[in-house]
């Protein structure tokens, strides 16, 4: 399709040179990285993006969000439950700083985003002129990249790298902030030429065979070996390397929050979750295993608890693409610098074929204390209130473990991840690192269009669901196709699981006062329920599956329940607590 904006060059010998705005090398841009969807909000700064957008909307599809934040929220959604890079246009000033937080969110939970801002003339930079914020100062921290664009001529190449440095090595966010007068300028466009390769920028370490071996070395030689794994496994599209690794070296292995949907939940060798609302096993023989193998994860705080006291009698092997994050919080034996998608198969070929039927029986001895602790009663309470377990139970009944489930932060992201069914890879979306109440929503709808044939659930809590409420607009407009489910205990859950163990039922602030949240559903004309009895949860959730289009159900579940185990913040993961 030729743009209106486009415009032949008469004047020169050269064939193939257009002179166009730069608005639209935006779009051929995006149109060249194949972009299906931008999710953003047109305003003063940008709205020449969005003219041009205008002659573009047979290529690309664009969701008008109801703020900022839901826009990079959405914008992760989609990049996670696809795989692809995911676009979010905002204007200047409180638009680009709108951002912020969900650029925080990817940055840490290396999820792969373009954000491109519009920014006031660049003759107004640094005038104070409206709507006009040094957004590349502020972002620089929070993004992989980030760049401003004053000459439209740049646009093509400064595109093609925000692309390219966004989805290579360890993905990220990149915000690039393009002046008015760039966005209207007239100049020479030669076509779009995708980046593979900025000089002094190297995505993936040169893997080093000797560390392979050395680290092939020590599995084999290992009596009690543990492997945890993350997001890496994923983010490296390692799942299937990853999985012939762990069948062949027999060792029992557990993820962290980002990790999960790499090995089915069912599979003999998966023990479970790690960390702070992780399962029991996992956690203590952290402490016993004589090798602990890393793949694709950072050693996180809440994975962790206590580094002094963390994996002191064991031996690390740490599988790494990112050369920051070796010996940042843990003390590597052996490192493995690269993509896990390469250095799995080479580590693979070196190791013997083994089981640890005694060691893993251990695992098994302490999950079974879990499940008649904590598990069997949360997931089957014989009577009482509702509890967030039993929510998820009986939705895994529906979804059989082919869901994307789309959790929030709080006691309804533990209990989802803990509880939730994950049969395949990129079903598990949620703010890790940074934990963003009011990720899940606008992260939901985003993920819908990342994986259009899927069940999509919004898993949340009654705070994190206000914090941005506004996207119930979005999903009307567009009549989006997900489940909502808000976990309601009439509290900032999390908190005040905290207040009472630790501050002895202080609840400063953290009691709620909600609407009627199936009401408010109703204005934004998307149907919805609200249920409280234990024989009516089944068929709520029955009729939430059976109806067409967007459903809000609100489960009304126990005030005071906890989620555990749990470590206490400061102590050792051995110091985790059943009750």
């Amino acid at each position: 399709m030729e743009s209106p904006h486009v415009k032949e060059d008469k004047t020169t010998s050269q064939d193939q040179i257009k002179t166009i705005p730069g608005s639209v090398a935006i779009m051929e841009a995006l149109i060249a990285e194949e972009t299906e969807v931008i999710f953003g909000v047109p305003g003063g700064a940008n709205i020449a993006m969005y003219d041009a957008l205008f002659d573009y909307d047979q290529q690309l599809k664009h969701i008008l969000v109801r703020h900022e934040q839901g826009g990079i929220h959405a914008a992760q959604g989609y990049a996670r439950a696809s795989g692809k890079v995911g676009v979010v246009f905002v204007t200047s000033g409180p638009g680009a700083t709108n951002l912020v937080t969900g650029i925080a969110d990817a940055m840490i939970d290396s999820t792969p985003v373009v954000c491109i801002t519009g920014q006031v003339f660049a003759h107004l930079l640094g005038s104070d002129a409206f709507q006009e914020t040094d957004i590349i100062n502020i972002s620089t921290p929070v993004t992989k990249w980030n760049y401003q664009i004053t000459d439209a001529a740049e646009i093509p190449s400064v595109l093609a790298k925000a692309f390219y440095i966004a989805r290579s090595g360890r993905p990220g966010p990149v915000l690039i902030d393009i002046t008015k007068n760039a966005q209207l300028q007239l100049f020479e466009y030669t076509g779009y030429e995708k980046c593979n390769h900025i000089r002094s920028y190297r995505p993936k370490p040169i893997v080093r065979e000797k560390d392979i071996q050395s680290a092939a070395d020590l599995i084999n030689q290992a009596q009690k070996p543990f492997v945890i794994w993350g997001q890496g496994v994923i983010l490296g599209g390692a799942v299937t390397e990853f999985k012939i690794f762990i069948e062949k070296s027999g060792i029992p292995a557990a993820w962290t929050v980002l990790g999960a949907g790499v090995m089915p939940s069912a599979h003999p060798l998966n023990m479970g979750m790690l960390g702070m609302h992780g399962n029991y096993a996992p956690n203590v023989l952290t402490n016993e295993c004589d090798l602990l193998i890393a793949i694709g994860m950072r050693f996180d705080d809440r994975v962790t608890g206590r580094l002094d006291k963390y994996a002191r009698q064991a031996k690390v092997i740490h599988l790494e693409i990112d050369p920051a994050e070796i010996d940042k919080n843990v003390k590597s034996t052996v490192s493995v610098l690269g993509d896990c998608k390469e250095t799995l198969p080479l580590l693979t070929a070196l190791i013997n074929k083994k089981e640890y039927a005694t060691w893993i029986e251990k695992f098994n001895t302490l999950y079974q204390e879990e499940y008649d602790t904590v598990i069997q009663p949360e997931l089957n309470p014989a009577a009482g209130e509702l509890t967030m377990g039993e929510v998820i139970n009986i939705l895994n009944e529906f979804t059989s473990g082919d869901a994307i489930v789309v959790s929030d932060v709080g006691q309804n992201q533990m209990a989802a991840i803990r509880y939730a069914q994950f049969n395949h890879t990129r079903s598990n979306i949620t703010s890790g690192g940074l934990g963003t109440m009011g990720f899940s929503l606008p992260a939901a709808l985003g993920a819908r269009y990342g994986a259009p044939g899927k069940t999509v659930l919004a898993i949340v809590g009654d705070g994190g669901f206000q914090m941005n409420i506004q996207e119930l607009g979005t999903i009307m407009q567009h009549s989006l196709d997900i489940k909502i489910i808000i976990l309601n205990n009439q509290f900032l859950g999390m908190v005040r699981q905290w207040q009472e163990l630790f501050n002895d039922r202080r609840y400063a602030f953290s009691d709620m006062e909600n609407p009627d949240f199936v009401a408010l559903a109703a204005a934004y004309r998307i149907a919805g329920k609200r249920v409280s009895e234990r024989e009516c949860l089944r068929d709520a959730i029955a009729e939430m599956f059976r109806h067409n289009g967007p459903y809000l159900l609100e489960v009304m579940v126990g005030k005071e329940n906890n989620i555990f185990p749990m470590v206490p913040q400061g102590a050792s993961i051995s110091e985790i607590r059943l009750k």
